[in-house]
């Protein structure tokens, strides 16, 4: 994962959890590594952070528990080139994050590629509260009557039940607090594929801190021994 790098693993690992858990700058970082003897470009720490950000996220969710068949879906708004972008969310009964897509638009294309992924990574859910969204609501009759017609199992599959009500879908708005807590001092993304990337590595992040993934050795891995296992 690290083979032909100048800087130790260690150098990497801490940047790149530094900068996606807390909210510090890539100077702020350039800075901290040089009080630490290191001398590293904040354009460096950028790049390890879009390079390894990915990979470390996929071996972390074959790491991640199961999820329970009651969903909570939403989209918040995210700040790119000036530009209102949307993260689409969906967490369990449990508060867990079952998914996640970020998207330039808002409508039904975008809110039905978020459904299909989800369906698609984590089977059909009993359930699904959502607020008063029409577009979200209608993406989720289409990918459901698309999945059930699909179905090869020959089980008569009940339709997903959709509550649509924003106090109970309360939950997943409180969830995303603390992806905005570190998004709000980046003050905006400068570009899409960047913006993507370091959302994906905030998410990771929050699903670490609420323990989803499994570790055989250790149940309860801090963040910093959770990045050593996944980049082992």
């Amino acid at each position: 994962m690290f083979k032909g790098r100048h800087f130790d693993r260690s150098v990497i690992l801490l940047c790149v959890r530094w900068y996606l858990a807390y909210n510090l700058s890539l100077r702020n970082l350039e800075e901290m590594m040089a009080e630490r003897g290191i001398s590293v470009d904040h354009a460096t720490v950028h790049r390890w952070v879009v390079r390894y950000t990915p990979e470390l996220l996929e071996r972390f969710n074959q790491r991640k528990r199961a999820v329970t068949g009651k969903w909570h879906l939403d989209e918040t708004y995210v700040k790119v080139r000036g530009k209102w972008t949307y993260l689409y969310r969906a967490i369990d009964s449990n508060s867990d994050t079952v998914e996640f897509w970020f998207s330039e638009r808002r409508n039904l294309t975008a809110a039905k590629r978020f459904l299909a992924r989800a369906l698609k990574r984590h089977g059909r859910p009993e359930r699904i509260v959502i607020d008063g969204s029409q577009t979200n609501r209608e993406a989720i009759l289409s990918c459901d009557t698309t999945d059930r017609l699909q179905d090869r199992s020959r089980r008569k599959l009940k339709p997903i039940r959709i509550r649509q009500s924003a106090y109970l879908n309360n939950r997943i708005e409180q969830d995303h607090r603390a992806i905005k807590r570190r998004v709000r001092p980046m003050l905006g993304f400068k570009a899409m594929n960047s913006a993507r990337v370091i959302l994906v590595g905030i998410e990771m992040i929050h699903m670490m801190r609420k323990g989803q993934a499994k570790y055989a050795r250790n149940p309860q891995p801090s963040l910093a021994e959770q990045f050593d296992l996944l980049a082992v």
